[in-house]
This record gives C-alpha cells, sequence and structure tokens, in this order.
C-alpha cells in the first residue's frame, strides 16, 4: 500500500482536530463508564480515529452511513453535535434517541447516520436497502456501509454482498480489519481465508485494500471506490486494515500480546497524523497542542450538557414502542 499525499493546511487541521475530538470524547465516556454514569455497553473506537475521518471526509452530505455498535466516532465526524452523543451514553432526553439507544445505538438522521447497530452484520442488509431505495428514487447517492471483520463472518456479509453484485447496488462496505474478533484472535482460528477482500470478490464485488490507520490513504482509497460506485452503480468493497488499541469493550481486558500494544502505541494514528502534518510543515507544533486543548474544552461542555440533560419520564417507557 503506497503512501498517499496529505491534504491542504486547512483541510489536514480539520482531519487532526476530528481525529483529537474523537480520541478524547472516548477516553471520557470511557472514564464515565467505568465511574458507573454510563450503563449497558460501551464500545470504543480508539485507534480508529483515521479510517472514520479519512472514510467519511470521502463522502458528500447526501450519502448514507450505516456503523457498528462503535458509532461514537462515527456521529462526531459526521456532525453529530457532542453533547448530544454524550447525553445518549447517559440515557438523557437530549441524546441522539431521547436515551433509549445507549452507546450502541447512536442515530442522527439530520446529518444523513443512520446507526449505531448492536447486532454484528446486522447493518449489511440495511445499507443495501439504503442503496436500493436510491436507485428507485433515481437518487444519485452513495450508501457506505462500515463493519468489522467480526461480521465478515455473518450470513449477511455473503448475502448482502450477492445481492449488492446482482441488482448493480451503490454502495461501499468498509470492514474494518483488526484481524481478531471477540474471543477468537487471531484470525486464523476462526477463517479459512482471512483476506477479505479476497473473499468479496467470490461474491461478484470489486475490492481493495487500504491502511485504515491513516487517513490520507483511507480518504484516497474510499474515495476511489465512492466515485466508482456513483458513476458506474455498482458496490466495492474496501478492506482497511487497523490495529485495536484496548480491549473489545470497556468491559473487557486488553486483547493483545505482549508486545503487541507498544507496537500499536508507537503507530497510534492519531499521534502519527499529527506529527507528519507538524514534519511536513503543515501545522505548527503549537497549534497542534491548541487543537488538543479545543478538544477537551469541546468534550468538557459536551459531559456537562449531558450532566444537565434529564432522564426520560417513567410514564414515556413505551413510547415509540410498537406492539399489537
Amino acid at each position: 500500500m503506497a503512501d498517499h499525499p496529505l491534504p491542504d493546511a486547512e483541510v489536514a487541521a480539520e482531519w487532526l482536530a476530528t481525529m483529537l475530538l474523537i480520541r478524547r470524547f472516548e477516553e471520557r465516556a470511557s472514564a464515565l463508564y467505568a465511574a458507573g454514569e454510563i450503563g449497558g455497553f460501551l464500545h470504543s473506537c480508539i485507534g480508529e480515529e483515521a479510517v472514520i475521518v479519512g472514510a467519511l471526509r470521502a463522502l458528500e452530505a447526501r450519502d448514507p452511513l450505516l456503523s457498528t455498535y462503535r458509532a461514537h466516532g462515527h456521529a462526531l465526524a459526521r456532525g453529530t453535535a457532542p453533547g448530544r452523543v454524550m447525553a445518549e451514553l447517559l440515557g438523557r432526553v437530549d441524546g441522539t434517541a431521547g436515551g433509549r439507544g445507549g452507546s450502541t445505538h447512536v442515530f442522527d438522521a439530520e446529518h444523513g447516520f443512520y446507526g449505531g447497530w448492536g447486532i454484528v452484520g446486522g447493518n449489511l442488509p440495511i445499507a443495501a436497502g439504503f442503496a436500493l431505495a436510491a436507485d428507485l428514487r433515481d437518487e444519485d447517492s452513495v450508501t457506505l456501509c462500515q463493519f468489522g471483520d467480526g461480521a465478515a463472518n455473518q450470513g449477511t456479509f455473503g448475502e448482502t454482498l450477492n445481492v449488492a453484485a446482482l441488482w448493480g447496488l451503490p454502495m461501499v462496505f468498509l470492514v474494518t480489519n483488526n484481524r481478531g474478533g471477540a474471543a477468537t484472535a487471531p484470525t486464523e482460528r476462526h477463517t479459512a481465508v482471512g483476506d477479505l477482500f479476497e473473499r468479496s470478490r467470490a461474491f461478484g464485488v470489486h475490492s481493495v485494500l487500504c491502511d485504515g490507520m491513516d487517513p490520507a490513504a483511507t480518504f484516497a482509497v474510499v474515495g476511489a471506490a465512492v466515485r466508482a460506485a456513483r458513476a458506474e452503480r455498482r458496490p466495492v468493497l474496501v478492506e482497511a486494515l487497523i490495529h485495536r488499541v484496548g480491549g473489545r469493550s470497556a468491559a473487557d481486558p486488553e486483547s493483545a500480546t505482549e508486545d503487541e500494544p507498544a507496537q500499536v502505541r508507537r503507530r497510534d494514528p492519531v499521534v502519527a497524523f499529527g506529527d507528519r502534518l507538524v514534519d511536513a510543515g503543515l501545522l505548527p507544533a503549537a497549534a497542534r497542542t491548541e487543537l488538543d486543548r479545543a478538544a477537551v474544552a469541546t468534550v468538557d461542555a459536551a459531559v456537562a450538557f449531558a450532566r444537565a440533560s434529564p432522564e426520560p419520564a417513567p410514564d414515556t417507557l413505551l413510547d415509540h414502542v410498537l406492539a399489537p
């Protein structure tokens, strides 16, 4: 995978600012979870900042986005107010789903972000539905469906790729492959063909690899995939190779070999991208520090907003629930 050029200084600074916001938000959310302020599940996307920002900046506002239960960073990068995301994590009425979805079901239709899906692989057929709707409405949007390598062993993976290729659906499948699912690392223990880009081709879906630890590389590869899907009305799969930082969720121990954490931290995507911008003369070191301070201040304000938001009233328990 070749190096890809950096964007101009203004764009590069915005990318880094968003990556820093995601990192500081996730660190604070993890602390709140440990303190008992966040209930249920919490799956951090620390270490995925580069692939999130690079991929989402390759989209246009009209392009639907679907993610996994590891969705906080996608919402933030898509433009959802940090306070609303934090309020959802805390189960408050000002959250993106009124406090009813929690960490795994962040959702913001106003910004074209349609979840936040708690079921592994559950977002794949739904994303195909968005792409089919675009064709039926004669729209030129492209649906981006992001999922992890574990979802590629679900039946929905093959089923959805097959339908997308058969019907020529305008969508990009973005699989973030950290080479190990929950309790099954390494990949060789549970998958005969570990290269997901090879598996997608068996279903007639063109596929490419990218370095998911580099936002510039992700932007270039996903951007090309989006343009192809939009112009040719066909699906493309992008396999982004990443490294997990920390465990699978806030409740899990760190799952890595003894020497892997040090290797991962040496290639922390937020640190590496910041270093690259400074070295290239695109961002002064002082400005980089200021971006980080601004991210911390934004997260502080988000926590204050969430804590000030009330919990849903008990008599609204059955609101939005469909039943006979």
